[in-house]
């Protein structure tokens, strides 16, 4: 299994690195629908020590995917076999749209991270929400009541003006809420012009107040609302955030989406500004990401679900974050790096610790 960096390294690491994500995604897919599936899950499934009960739902491990690698919900049960306890799909707009120019993915090797600026290209919610439903279905056949949870991520359309933000919102959550477990509000991503503004308080209140109340009505059940932030607010902001999810009802926080900061990169500089501007991710993060968990666990007391992403690589990593404060841990930029097996490898580790 520790075989993928090295062939990481002769097979990806030259390719363009959104190709190489589509191919690996492709060939992650093609295992389910070959019968695979039923292999990997016998093989990766999380021990029963790793069930976790979050945000009235029933985890098999607290590692998930985040949300950013199957943008559309085309891969959801495939990455389900792979041993996540939950995949986080999106993120998910109003309306189709392509996202920015291509390239808009970057690695940085040498830090172990990832720049993008993807711009949310999706196929719309309309498109995606039937899949997401099948995948539930797929998912109960498989695993019964004990099967993987599906978060669903939204975000606003690019053209989309702010001041119409929330009813862009409101058309996701109409058309996703009843397919999903969890619904995130992404106001965090640095790759839509505007949206980080979203995150101030006066602004994010009544957003998220519409979204939960249509979202509850739209399944006609509890949909567990949670918002995602990003690790470049102030202490002061992150404190807002805080008081207002509890002010709100949310029933958590993600913490946190990628940061425009390039500060402690051992990258050659000349190849970090050729990448531009987007979100880096990946294990640079780690540290932030963690501090604003340990602020944020402070803030909100045992009121929320927190979930902690951001430089996230090892079994180690994962149960750093639950000691600390988190509920659930993502990972998603490692992934890449270390391959299919990275998930069952970090759940393996955290059993081992449980025993």
């Amino acid at each position: 299994m520790r075989l993928y960096p090295a062939f990481f390294r002769a097979a990806f690491s030259w390719m363009d690195a959104e190709r190489a994500h589509r191919i690996g995604f492709q060939l992650i897919r093609a295992a389910h629908r070959c019968g695979g599936g039923a292999v990997l899950r016998r093989v990766t499934r999380p021990h029963p020590s790793l069930a976790t009960q979050a945000l009235g739902l029933s985890f098999p491990s607290p590692f998930g995917l985040a949300a950013g690698f199957d943008k559309e919900g085309h891969g959801i049960e495939a990455l389900a076999d792979l041993g996540f306890g939950a995949v986080e799909v999106g993120t998910i707009t109003g309306s189709a749209q392509p996202g920015n120019a291509q390239p808009r993915l970057f690695r940085l090797i040498e830090d172990r991270a990832v720049i993008n600026r993807m711009g949310f290209n999706n196929d719309g919610a309309a498109a995606v929400a039937p899949r997401i439903a099948a995948a539930r279905r797929g998912l109960a056949a498989h695993y019964g009541a004990q099967r993987p949870v599906i978060g669903v991520n939204i975000g606003k359309t690019k053209v989309v003006e702010l001041d119409d933000a929330t009813e862009d919102y409101l058309k996701s959550t109409r058309l996703l809420a009843a397919s999903a477990d969890y619904l995130v509000v992404n106001v965090s991503s640095p790759n839509t012009p505007g949206l980080r503004l979203l995150q101030s308080v006066d602004t994010l209140r009544p957003l998220l107040q519409a979204v939960r109340e249509t979202a509850d009505s739209a399944a006609g059940r509890h949909v567990p609302l949670l918002v995602k932030i990003a690790p470049d607010l102030s202490d002061e902001d992150i404190d807002d955030v805080a008081r207002l999810a509890r002010e709100v009802g949310l029933d958590g926080i993600i913490a946190t989406n990628t940061t425009i900061s390039r500060d402690g990169l051992v990258s050659d500089p000349t190849n970090v500004a050729a990448c531009g501007d987007g979100g880096l991710s990946g294990a640079p993060l780690k540290q932030r990401s963690l501090q604003v968990l340990r602020r944020l666990r402070t803030a909100v007391g045992n009121d929320l679900a927190l979930v902690s992403v951001g430089g996230v690589e090892t079994a180690d990593d994962v149960q750093q974050r639950l000691d600390a404060g988190a509920t659930l841990v993502q990972g998603y930029t490692a992934f890449l790096y270390e391959g299919p097996f990275w998930v069952a490898r970090i759940n393996r580790g955290l059993a081992k610790r449980r025993r």
